[in-house]
């Protein structure tokens, strides 16, 4: 009977684990990492992008997102989606096709890869004979045409990959069927690029690498008309009403041929060379009565510009050079009307690092803000801050206060419009913000499936540092030619922009921590600042003092042998609406801040660094409290950890600045250097929670005192507790350190009508050494119920109960190793989960949240996140300290990711998959953000197959090949002007 009921209580507790937890990898915010292909389909409105991680990503309406995996680790190099239909494919660089669908299921699409095909050739044929280099989707939705490197043209059946040997078009055949004095001298090369006749779908246009293009006639299975051009092709449009074809050359010349009737045209009916070499793309839009849109991509002259990433955008009278800061992967243009083929209204590009769409029809072009997609790494990304729930009232003034910063933002609605957003609303307005190297802190609106920019806060203005606010690349001088216009993305005077380069790596932003309930916001950086803000609707002229908080307190024996620290402005500074800075706090020396906390009730806020830890009084603006906690062993400790790789980064700050002041942006090496600085950054952070690690064992071994980095401080914790005796609770600060060590003080603080003129003060009331000394990564207090503590203001704002002050608090020390809980006040040990020696991990990240029962409103629990150097996930109960749940998350090599997770307060999370992207996860059954998207078969019916009936005109999208890159149907006519 016992047994049994031992039995009935576990089964009872595995079903409220099934209501509370449930893991799931829900979706990824941010610019996809590596950009390969592009390709957006008018009748489906989707966009689609492939990476060279073999994803393949697609985004319509704001919320409707799609994302596959290829098996196969290989880059996607084309997208194409089938005319009229929810199907695309795929082609890859080892050659390989692959068919995907968007299957409905249970009223949700879902992205599915249906088919894989890779094409063969006869036997003892060279791989350049199948080697595929160009993919056309005929109009009638059951034909692929491969052209491959070897010249031959492949005919598959779709959707089940079938070769059609008989509609096959050799090399051969088309050889033969060119004029005597041409034929068969020189090799055609490649097949360039395929192009279908909009008005009549039996024939094919083949362009070749050497610059012969060739009309072929599918019933006829001959040649009806060549094109001789002799300079090396590089992209091909066949105009909407069939009469011409435009060709654009390697040396820059872009030419029109006629190519009605049979036959060879000798000479083009047109021929221009724009900027004098090295023209790529074009696309020209011709409309009624109207000047037409001719977008030139590439072609500047390689002597002067050959560093640029530009389109060109011509219409009537205004030329522009579209100077973007990254590589150009593919772009297209927007048209108006049911049938897609009216003004052209937005000018899409895919560039390296990000997405941008600008406004055709608007005075200036400007560009329309994205509301997916936004490139997180503007700068690298150096921390992370989430809090939950912010109350309406601050999040319209944090709205606010970003619209100001977006007013060269187009008005325009986002065009792009595929799908519908089956996402529930959002239960709740959560806001994630971001540090990044150059001092910025931005602000996303992480409540639902979108990650969208509202705010961005800039703490450079508050230092002296070689920054060039009046750079003025940006703009375009008179009579200057080309006329470039600077164009990316994010709060940029111009029209925004991808800009990852710090002009001072101290002003990076390592701590965040934001009151929802006051306003306050403090920010601490990688040169020992600590920046007090409050947010402030209007604008504010003031200047900010700093206090000096001398974490060595005059040892002798040690010098710092890092970074100087920021020198602050002494004149005024005008500071925008939004969080505006009053108190700044330097530790000597200035290393990294490694812990943070504020406490908005009691004007106070906690930092920590590898020697000690500082309370500050920013209502006052004074130091309460200096605690030095630097072992003198620990030499490490004084060189800082920016010596580490202070020689790259000097280098590249001083290469940028000479780049700028030369005008001369040596863009194609961009990549590289940012993600050497990138990788340099993730490198520091491991290194600071690698660095005092022995390998990993199931045997806990007492660490020495002598190990480096003893002293560095890792978490701070405010608690209204019970520290001297069990019947009065009082203030304290808790600090814990990397060497095991645990620091108690009580803090008194005088009544609410006095907190302005008495000072503040904190008396040392306890201190714990944890017998193996590992680093202490969380402290926790638990009340009376065994629930943590409230935040500062909650129960204020009715948002919590108050803690229990009747029973017995109990103090959570959470080291890398093991989790203790300790009564208070007397500190005794009550329990303990040693994590490691259970499975050999180690404890990296760790957060309190509330698990809501996904049957029950009125039930959930209160619980530990925990992440470890293996990437695993765990739950562990509170009050009881028992391990609930476990799930892999993160490879244990992805030492990057491990370090950038951060928690919720609803059991959900965020980890950097690439310098670009955030993976979002849930651990709660009740909570998940997660795309919900359907999407219909357009109403519209596919072309018929050949030889059938001609269908109508095939819509403009599927027509396109990121060969051509030529992304609308294009008309030049002299006398459209």
């Amino acid at each position: 009977m016992k047994r049994f009921r031992r039995h009935g209580q576990e089964s009872h507790r595995d079903r409220i684990k099934q209501e509370l937890y449930g893991f799931n990898k829900t979706v990824e915010h941010g610019f996809p990492h590596q950009p390969s292909a592009l390709v957006f389909s008018p009748s489906l409105q989707l966009l689609a992008i492939g990476t060279r991680s073999g994803a393949i990503k697609l985004y319509g309406a704001p919320g409707v997102e799609f994302m596959g995996l290829h098996d196969e680790n290989a880059a996607v190099t084309q997208v194409h989606f089938l005319p009229q239909q929810v199907d695309l494919v795929t082609l890859l660089d080892d050659n390989s096709l692959h068919m995907w669908t968007l299957r409905a299921h249970h009223g949700v699409s879902e992205l599915l890869e249906t088919g894989r095909f890779t094409l063969t050739g006869p036997p003892g044929a060279p791989p350049s004979v199948t080697r595929v280099t160009a993919v056309l989707t005929h109009s009638s939705g059951d034909m692929l045409f491969l052209g491959t490197e070897g010249g031959h043209v492949f005919v598959v059946e779709v959707p089940g990959f079938r070769e059609l040997e008989e509609r096959n078009i050799s090399l051969e055949n088309v050889t033969n069927s060119l004029p005597e004095d041409y034929g068969g001298r020189r090799s055609l090369e490649h097949v360039e690029s395929l192009q279908e006749n909009p008005v009549n779908p039996r024939q094919v246009l083949i362009g070749y690498g050497r610059g012969i293009m060739v009309i072929w006639d599918l019933e006829r299975h001959s040649a009806v008309k060549h094109i001789p051009a002799t300079q090396q092709l590089e992209s091909v449009w066949w105009t909407e009403d069939g009469g011409h074809v435009l060709s654009s050359h390697s040396d820059g010349s872009y030419c029109r041929w006629m190519v009605a009737g049979e036959g060879t045209q000798s000479e083009p009916e047109k021929s221009e060379v724009p900027y004098g070499e090295g023209a790529s793309q074009l696309v020209c839009l011709l409309r009624v009565s109207r000047p037409p849109f001719l977008f030139l991509s590439g072609g500047m002259p390689r002597a002067s510009y050959g560093d640029r990433h530009c389109i060109s955008v011509i219409h009537s009278k205004t030329h522009v050079a579209l100077d973007f800061t990254s590589r150009i992967i593919d772009f297209f243009v927007i048209r108006d009307g049911p049938d897609h083929t009216g003004d052209p209204s937005a000018l899409v590009v895919l560039v390296e690092e990000e997405l941008v769409v600008i406004d055709l029809q608007t005075e200036g072009w400007p560009v329309i803000q994205t509301p997916y997609l936004v490139p997180l790494h503007c700068s690298a990304i150096t921390c992370s801050h989430h809090v939950s729930a912010i109350p309406l009232k601050m999040w319209e003034r944090v709205l606010s206060a970003g619209a100001l910063q977006n007013t060269h933002y187009s008005k325009k609605p986002w065009p792009i419009t595929g799908g519908q957003n089956l996402s529930p609303d959002a239960p709740q307005r959560d806001l994630l913000l971001t540090g990044h190297e150059d001092g910025t802190v931005r602000f996303w609106d992480a409540s639902g499936v979108c990650l969208y920019p509202m705010y961005k806060l800039s703490t450079a203005g508050v230092f002296l540092t070689d920054a060039e606010p009046n750079d003025n690349m940006n703009q375009c001088t008179e009579g200057e030619w080309p006329p470039f216009r600077k164009v990316c993305l994010f709060y940029r005077k111009c029209v925004g922009c991808f800009d990852p380069y710090s002009d001072d790596p101290r002003l990076g932003v390592q701590k965040i921590h934001l009151c929802k309930y006051s306003g306050y916001l403090t920010v601490a950086g990688t040169a020992g600042q600590i920046l007090v803000l409050e947010l402030n609707d209007e604008a504010a002229e003031q200047t900010v003092e700093a206090t000096v908080a001398d974490l060595l307190q005059g040892q002798e024996g040690f010098r710092w042998k890092g970074h100087t620290r920021l020198e602050v402005r002494e004149e005024p500074v005008t500071f925008p609406p939004g969080f505006q800075p009053f108190a700044l706090v330097q530790c000597q020396p200035p290393a990294v801040v490694t812990a943070l906390t504020l406490h908005s009730e009691w004007k106070l806020v906690t930092f920590g660094t590898s020697h000690g830890f500082g309370l500050y009084d920013y209502q006052q603006k004074s130091n309460v409290l200096v605690r030095c906690t630097l072992n003198p062993s620990d030499q490490l400790a004084m060189e800082g950890p920016l010596s580490r790789v202070k020689s790259i980064k000097k280098s590249l700050r001083q290469s940028f600045r000479r780049i700028r002041r030369s005008r001369v942006s040596l863009r194609k090496h961009h990549v590289n250097s940012a993600a050497k600085v990138q990788e340099a950054n993730a490198r520091l952070e491991a290194e600071l929670a690698e660095m005092e690690l022995a390998p990993v064992q199931r045997k806990i071994e007492a660490r020495s005192s002598d190990d480096s980095f003893t002293g560095l401080v890792r978490t701070l914790y405010f608690a209204d507790t019970f520290l001297s005796d069990s019947s009065h609770h009082t203030p304290s600060l808790w600090a814990g350190t990397n060497g095991g060590s645990v620091f108690a003080y009580q803090l008194r603080l005088p009544p609410v009508e006095r907190r302005s003129e008495d000072p503040v003060s904190a008396h040392p009331a306890k201190e714990i050494q944890l017998m193996h000394r590992a680093p202490v990564v969380g402290i926790v207090v638990l009340d009376g119920h065994g629930s943590p503590l409230p935040e500062p203001l909650e129960v204020a704002h009715d948002l919590a109960r108050s803690a229990d002050m009747q029973g017995c608090h109990q103090l959570l020390v959470i080291s890398e190793e093991q989790f203790k809980v300790f009564t208070l006040p007397k500190v005794s040990a009550k329990m303990k989960l040693k994590l490691t020696a259970i499975d050999g991990s180690r404890v990296r990240r760790v957060g309190v949240a509330w698990f809501g029962s996904s049957r029950s409103e009125d039930y959930g629990e209160s619980g530990l996140t925990v992440l470890t150097n293996q990437g695993d996930l765990h739950v562990v109960s509170l009050p009881g300290v028992k391990l609930q749940v476990q799930y892999p998350c993160i490879r244990r090599e992805d030492v990057s990711g491990i370090a950038s997770c951060v928690f919720t307060k609803h059991g959900q999370g965020f980890y950097l998959i690439s310098p670009s992207e955030f993976e979002r996860f849930s651990l709660s059954a009740r909570c998940v953000v997660e795309p919900r998207s359907l999407v219909e078969v357009p109403s519209q019916t596919p072309g018929t197959t050949l030889p059938r009936a001609q269908p109508d005109g095939p819509s403009l999208a599927h027509r396109y090949t990121p060969t051509a890159r030529v992304m609308e149907h294009a008309l030049l006519n002299d006398e459209s002007e």
